[in-house]
This record gives C-alpha cells, structure tokens and sequence, in this order.
C-alpha cells in the first residue's frame, strides 16, 4: 500500500522528497542540482507527495530534463499513466470548456474563462500541464438565473435552486453537474467572490478582458493582472495548503513576461489584496525560485507582515493540508491576510457571518429562509475545524 504524505513525514521527515519537489516544480530548475535529489529519494513517497500537492506534471516534465535511468521502471510507469489520465481528462474538459462558452453566447451572456484550461494555458502553455477537476466561469449577478436556465438546458443538473437565487440567497459557488461525461462548472459572480476583501469590480474586470488562444480558438478570460491577482486570494482562501497553488503564481510571472506590474499593485491596493498578492509573490519567488522585477522585490520585501505569514504557511505547505490550523489559527491567518487589525477584523467579520449553502439548508437539503442562517455559519466552522484538529 502506497505510503501517504503523513506517514512519510513521520518515516523520514520527507526532506529529501520536498526538495525535490520544490526544484521540480521551480520554473527555474537547477537541473544538476535536481538530478541529486532525484538520486537520494524514496519514489513511493516522492509520487505520492507529488500526487498530494497536484503536481506530477510538473515531476514528470522536470525528469524529461534529467537522466531518466535514475527513476525506477515501475514509478516511470505509474507516471507516464497519471499523464495519460491527465491529458485525457484535460481533452475533455477543454472540449466542455467550448462547448459552455457557446451556450453563454447563444443566451447572449457576459462570461470569462477562470482557473482550470485557462490557468494551465496562461501559466504553463498547456491545458494538460495542470490538475484541475472542474470547469469555472465569472458572471454578473443580475445574470444568474438567465445562466442557471441555460445550462439546465444544455443538459445540467443545478444544486440551487431558481427560489434560492430570488430569495437573494448567496451560495459559495453555483455548481452545475453532468452526469454522461461527468463534468463540474462552477459559476462565480460578483456576489460569491466573499473572498475578496471589498466587492469584485466586476464591470472593470469585464472591461479589462482579454482572449487566450487555446487550440487555435480564443477564449474570453481576465486580464493578466486581474488573473494574477485572482488566484492569489484563491491561495489565500485555501490557505496556501498545496504546492500546486504556489506552483501556478510562479509559473504565471514567469511565462507571462508582459505583465503590467503597476497595474497588477494598483489593482490589489483597490480591492484590499494588497498583502494577498504580496504573500502569493514571496511564496513564488521565495519557495520556487521565481523571478521578479527589482520594483515588485522591493514592494514585497517591505512588507513584514507578509513576510511573516509566509513562514508560517512553509510549517504546513508540506503536508498538503493534513495539518492546517486551528480554528483560532485561521481566524488570525485571515486577519493578517486582509492587513490591519481593524480592516483585518472587519474581514473576518464578515467571512464568519456571511452564510452560504450549507447554512441556509436543512438536513433534508431543502432551503430554509429564518434569521439565524448567519448565525449557524460560525457554529458550524468551528464544529468542522474541531473535528479536523482532532483527526489522528
């Protein structure tokens, strides 16, 4: 049985394995120096690390650089698999991908490709070089309902309901599934994005689009610098709990060579994600090598908090999310994360007591409408995060 990243930690504190790791998924790689590692590693654990933290396309890419005798038959094989499953799954995905945006512009909808086949072609100029297990799109919120009955009709099944969206109820994400292929989408708006530390621009964010050329079609998408800073707060969101999520940014700065770093600060500065876009750059650059202009190097070293909060993410970086914090943890971690203890307070506030989908239903998965929907919300968390800290 395949050892997992916990027990590897306590086998042999994996410190071999994570350095590899780390050199494999550099956009920077010292390749002599990965070669080393490569030599000093236990595989089993290495791919199940790798696996762990989503990125086995970026090992398997950094061994075509290397002596590929040093890896063992067998872990070569179970490689080469995960690749064909990948670029498999990344066909269909992108296939779905055309297929969604076609039914937004039959119903006349304003849209933009996120994360997924976007991010994968932005950062590493392949759909297949990342793991990713659903389609995202941004829309207005005034459009919701209009986007929900369309892609009802193009043969998906919603998880809420059209009473839910006129109540004003605000999911984490409206989630659409079919069934034959399996396929996820996810539909963001203005109004879901409660990660953001003040409401998403979205018609500025709409105006700035841009297209990414993908198989020789253009898909509409972000901005570069509003797409910089999305998937930083979506690492701040998660914590920065996976290597993949670090991975991204830094591929991201380093392959998009025209980015307009003044606008990508301004930008953060006006949402509040200063810090947030600072801590995804230090943790690019800082962990994974990533290069930066001497103007941002110097933007981000002055701040100290951020600084400090990445010191913190390298204590559970390597263990995937197996040891995250506390709840108490991760109230302080989203304070700092928003900068300044009022601003930081008021954010959490506001994270804590804004109720999505799991609060405002009932154990049968049914809506309900009552005034303590905000109030279960901080209830529930804190059962959740206590049952996590207590896992074994």
């Amino acid at each position: 049985m395949p050892a997992t990243t916990r027990d590897a930690t306590e086998r042999r504190d994996v410190s071999a394995e994570w350095a590899a790791l780390l050199e494999s998924a550099s956009p920077c790689a010292d390749l002599f120096l990965l070669r080393k590692l490569l030599c000093e590693v236990h595989w089993p654990t290495l791919l199940t690390l790798a696996a762990e933290h989503g990125v086995i396309a970026q090992l398997a890419k950094s061994i075509v650089g290397v002596d590929q005798e040093i890896v063992p038959p067998e872990i070569m094989e179970q490689i080469r698999d995960r690749q064909r499953m990948q670029i498999a799954s990344a066909m269909q995905m992108t296939t779905e991908l055309f297929r969604t945006l076609e039914v937004f512009r039959a119903a006349g909808l304003d849209t933009a490709a996120l994360k997924g086949v976007e991010l994968a072609a932005r950062a590493y100029g392949d759909p297949a070089a990342r793991q990713y297990g659903d389609l995202d799109f941004l829309v207005r919120h005034h459009d919701i309902e209009r986007a929900r009955e369309s892609m009802i009709a193009a043969g998906y099944e919603c998880d809420i309901s059209r009473e839910a969206i006129r109540a004003s109820k605000i999911p984490g994400q409206y989630l659409f599934v079919r069934r034959n292929p399996s396929v996820i989408v996810e539909l963001h708006t203005e109004r879901t994005m409660r990660y953001f530390p003040r409401p998403l621009p979205i018609d500025q964010f709409f105006a700035r689009r841009t297209n990414v050329t993908l198989g020789g079609e253009e898909i509409p998408a972000l901005c570069p610098e509003d797409d910089l800073i999305l998937i930083c707060i979506h690492g701040a969101k998660h914590l920065w709990e996976r290597l993949a999520m670090v991975a991204d940014v830094a591929a991201y700065v380093s392959r998009q060579g025209n980015l307009s770093w003044e606008r990508a600060l301004q930008t953060a500065r006006n949402i509040g994600a200063e810090r947030m876009l600072h801590v995804g750059l230090l943790l690019a650059r800082d962990i994974l090598k990533a290069p930066l202009p001497k103007n941002v190097n110097d933007a981000i070293n002055k701040d100290a908090a951020g600084r400090n909060l990445v010191k913190r993410i390298a204590t559970w970086l390597p263990t995937a999310g197996q040891t995250q914090p506390d709840l108490l943890s991760r109230a302080r971690f989203r304070m700092h994360m928003r900068g300044g203890l009022l601003r930081g307070f008021g954010y959490l506030l506001r994270l804590t007591f804004s109720p999505t989908q799991e609060d405002w239903r009932s154990a049968d998965g049914k809506s309900r409408h009552d005034a303590m929907e905000g109030l279960r919300r901080p209830i529930r968390l804190a059962k959740k995060y206590g049952r996590e800290k207590e896992k074994p």
